[in-house]
């Protein structure tokens, strides 16, 4: 039996206006179309979800060049394979250069992507370079600054339904039954696959293949579309930037005191199955956004936290969303994080000083003779609290905590001010 060509890279766009989305890049007067249109030869690293059309971009720049296209995946590449590609540069393999596409470029080490430097630099290899992963993390600075970065974005629902109705066209013209679907068929696969057009039309030759037969008819239902396109909507690669893309987007939420948008990126990591990761931004929250304001939140914080581990999902979400709530509709306070990111920079510049001697250990000095400490004991005046300098003498003004404006830390303030006067 041959092989069945998937219809995801059947239908793949031939043209920049049969891509949908991407309209910051390819809309018109963007750069990205531009410099396609002119036939640029500049290098290029496209950067951005699976499924948002990167390879069809690479694919419709690489039709209009005269250049020999080679692709190589970098998960499977190696080395002698790059080599065996820049072989051909200058011979009659590749009269007019060589345009190298080369996906998931993360996967190549240091060694792997300096082998084509050279050849970037006089200009015998233009290379389209695409990752899923940020590039100013995973390629090597000497080849990002030969190439130009393009970010690729998801593409919204409303601009993947054209896309899905032109995968159920081609599948109703080639069915040998009559086909239909219900009419939010597509808007179904279109949202469940969050993004992804090429998750969304692989989902519908699914949905094709696996539909009944009722009275000699096939009819592609929303309830089975939900199913074949489930879980698919939200990314996240544990590890990847989408991880960290949530982790950041719920520890900003917590921040901004949104509970709603906290509640939906703490789903998106128990969906995931993660329940370290926002463990972790919620006990950090409790410090670094709610601190002095609430100080009893990262007691709680932590009881819900631990309640979490040991219940393990599903159960789980029940404490870590009392917990993001809370952190959530808390008063806030930064002056925990301010002080101490303050002290911890004098100390990095050196800004120590010797201890005070009213608070170093009893002990002899260097001539054997005991030192007079002099250590005033707090307990022992009125109010607990007597004028005495902590700090060494050349930071001994220096205020690195200062109290917020929230009720808990005016009345510290407030308090403090009438006993020191």
């Amino acid at each position: 039996m041959s092989e069945k060509r998937p219809l995801a890279d059947e239908i793949r766009p031939l043209t920049l206006d049969e891509v949908v989305g991407q309209k910051h890049l390819l809309g018109k007067g963007a750069l990205l179309r531009r410099l396609i249109e002119s036939g640029s030869s500049a290098n290029m690293i496209f950067y951005g979800p699976s499924g948002t059309g990167k390879t069809t971009i690479a694919n419709i720049i690489a039709n209009r060049t005269n250049k020999t296209l080679y692709r190589l995946n970098a998960t499977t590449a190696s080395l002698q394979d790059v080599k065996s590609i820049i072989s051909d540069v200058g011979t009659m393999m590749a009269p007019g250069g060589i345009l190298l596409y080369l996906d998931e470029i993360q996967y190549f080490n240091k060694k792997q992507q300096q082998s084509l430097l050279e050849f970037m630099e006089n200009g015998s290899i233009m290379l389209i370079a695409s990752t899923t992963e940020n590039p100013y993390f995973y390629v090597y600075g000497a080849l990002l600054s030969r190439s130009t970065v393009f970010e690729f974005k998801n593409v919204s629902a409303e601009e993947t339904i054209p896309a899905v109705e032109r995968a159920l066209g081609i599948l109703k013209a080639r069915s040998e039954l009559p086909l239909s679907w219900e009419d939010d068929v597509p808007r179904v696969i279109a949202q469940q696959c969050g993004g992804d057009v090429r998750k969304a039309v692989s989902a519908c030759e699914l949905l094709y293949e696996a539909a009944d037969v009722t009275n000699g008819e096939l009819l592609l239902k929303s309830e089975d579309a939900l199913q074949v396109a489930q879980r698919s909507a939200m990314r996240y690669d544990k590890g990847g930037d989408a991880m960290y893309d949530c982790a950041s987007a719920l520890m900003k939420s917590l921040r901004g005191s949104d509970p709603d948008a906290a509640l939906h990126y703490l789903a998106r990591f128990l969906e995931a199955g993660d329940l370290v990761t926002p463990c972790r931004r919620l006990l950090c929250s409790a410090s670094e956004d709610v601190g002095m304001a609430y100080p009893q939140a990262i007691a709680i914080v932590k009881a819900c936290v631990d309640t979490a581990m040991q219940l393990g999902l599903p159960e789980a979400q029940l404490p870590l969303a009392q917990a993001a709530v809370l952190l959530a509709t808390a008063p806030k306070s930064n002056s925990v994080i301010e002080g101490i990111g303050a002290a911890w920079a004098d100390v990095k510049a050196g800004k120590s000083g010797n201890f005070p001697r009213c608070l170093q250990n009893v002990h002899a000095d260097s001539t054997g003779g005991a030192q007079g400490q002099n250590y005033k004991y707090p307990h022992a005046y009125p109010n607990h609290w007597v004028k005495q300098q902590y700090l060494p003498d050349e930071l001994k003004n220096v205020q690195y905590y200062h109290y917020g404006d929230n009720k808990v830390e005016r009345a510290a303030a407030q308090y403090w001010e009438a006993i020191k006067g």
